[in-house]
């Protein structure tokens, strides 16, 4: 999961804050720019591939300028 995100140079343009916090009882939560993007713990279950990129895609969707599209893969 992680080389499907951190590898991809057009999304971290947009991407002001990224935080991998190192925790305890099986949490997993991402947040991109403050917006959770997903939660093991609401969703009850580790993410399927694709899912944890999909969710940043939509989260920067609000702030990056309408004439840029990202690739959805």
């Amino acid at each position: 999961m992680t080389d499907e995100i951190l590898n991809e140079r057009e999304i971290e343009y947009f991407i002001s804050s990224w935080k991998l916090i190192p925790s305890t009882g099986g949490v997993f939560d991402v947040t991109v720019n403050g917006e959770l993007v997903f939660s093991k713990h609401e969703v009850g279950r580790h993410a399927e591939p694709g899912e944890v990129r999909a969710g940043i895609l939509k989260a920067l969707e609000a702030v990056r300028p309408a004439d840029i599209e990202l690739a959805s893969k």
